[in-house]
């Protein structure tokens, strides 16, 4: 015997939602969470996705877009993205967190001068190989299941840009004069290539880690990111700590805890969390239509004569979202259009 389910009391919504992804939940798992208290709450059907994958071992902001703001989501991986991370000197890891096996040491710390000093040669445009335990394909497998299984994995190095990247003195130091300073600063000099960024006669103040905050492009990994630093200290190191604080438009600020989130399946207001779909595209402006004009870019049809400059716009009627369009020389076409007319009529 079938038994029917229950008329959904509210609408599918549209919007962000924010999530301060904890540790441990994946960001598969968080979208299924979502998706769970959108129905105990009594909404109708609703097309999740995120904006971002976040480790396990990682937290912080992860962009969960509801039913019209999905059309966005894609938009949101190429975003740039702003990470708080710490680097562990002396274990290297598997892979290159605290999840992993140590696979080399060293007894080498570097000098707190020394780490301030070599930021500035991961900043801009840089190279760097993505970690074997990623979700990166080789011949149509994950990486991850392919390191997993024992096998060798080789992954081909990547274009990056590490746009800024910074200490803000986040040191935590060790024991001082325990590293003569001279054998560092040879390994600093002839592995990585780059000048002597201290050469002083006293003990030097030795960092055990350091917590950086990098503002990166799409693609980069930090683990590898962290990987590289440190072994430009001449030493080697692993991720202990990551937090996205900020992804595309969205800040930390902006994020709700798992908590906040599974009280909507209890029946809070989901209008306290949720985001509207223009916020995903705050870096665009606006242009405004007609009734006229939004019933033609609803049809796919272009429009011509329009006298704003060129470039990418979020065309709104009645302040609701119509679609991302592009204008080019006063003609405007759709890129991608978005069903919420029905909210506006």
């Amino acid at each position: 015997m079938n038994i029917p389910k229950p008329t959904p009391k509210f609408p599918a919504p549209h919007g962000w939602i924010i999530l301060d992804k904890p540790l441990g939940l994946g960001s598969t798992q968080a979208v299924a969470a979502v998706k769970r208290n959108l129905r105990e709450g009594g909404y109708a059907k609703t097309k999740v996705g995120h904006g971002g994958t976040l480790d396990p071992l990682a937290e912080g902001v992860l962009p969960i877009a509801l039913g019209e703001a999905t059309k966005l989501a894609g938009r949101m991986l190429d975003a740039s993205k702003i990470y708080d991370f710490t680097i562990q000197f002396g274990e290297e890891t598997s892979t290159l967190d605290s999840e992993g096996e140590v696979v080399r040491t060293s007894d080498r710390r570097p000098p707190m001068a020394a780490v301030a000093a070599i930021l500035e040669h991961f900043t801009g445009e840089i190279d760097q190989v993505p970690p074997k335990y990623s979700a990166l394909k080789v011949d149509g497998k994950r990486a991850y299941d392919l390191a997993r299984a024992g096998e060798e994995v080789e992954l081909k190095t990547r274009h990056v840009t590490i746009y800024s990247l910074s200490s803000d003195s986040h040191f935590h130091g060790g024991d001082e004069g325990g590293l003569a300073g001279p054998e560092l600063t040879s390994t600093f000099a002839t592995t990585a290539g780059r000048p002597d960024p201290y050469d002083v006669a006293a003990p030097l103040e030795l960092a055990d880690s350091v917590t950086l905050t990098a503002h990166v492009s799409k693609g980069t990994y930090i683990r590898s990111l962290a990987r590289d630093i440190a072994l430009a200290l001449g030493t080697v190191g692993h991720v202990t700590y990551l937090r996205r604080i900020k992804a595309g438009s969205f800040l930390e600020k902006q994020a709700i805890s798992l908590d906040k989130l599974n009280e909507i399946g209890k029946g809070a207001r989901l209008e306290d969390i949720i985001l509207p779909l223009e916020a995903g595209l705050d870096d665009i402006p606006a242009l405004s239509l007609t009734s006229e004009q939004a019933a033609a870019v609803r049809q796919g049809r272009v429009l011509t004569g329009q006298p704003q400059a060129d470039g990418l716009y979020c065309a709104v009627h009645r302040d609701i979202p119509v679609a991302l369009v592009e204008l080019a020389g006063g003609t405007v076409k759709v890129v991608r259009g978005f069903n919420l007319h029905d909210v506006a009529e």
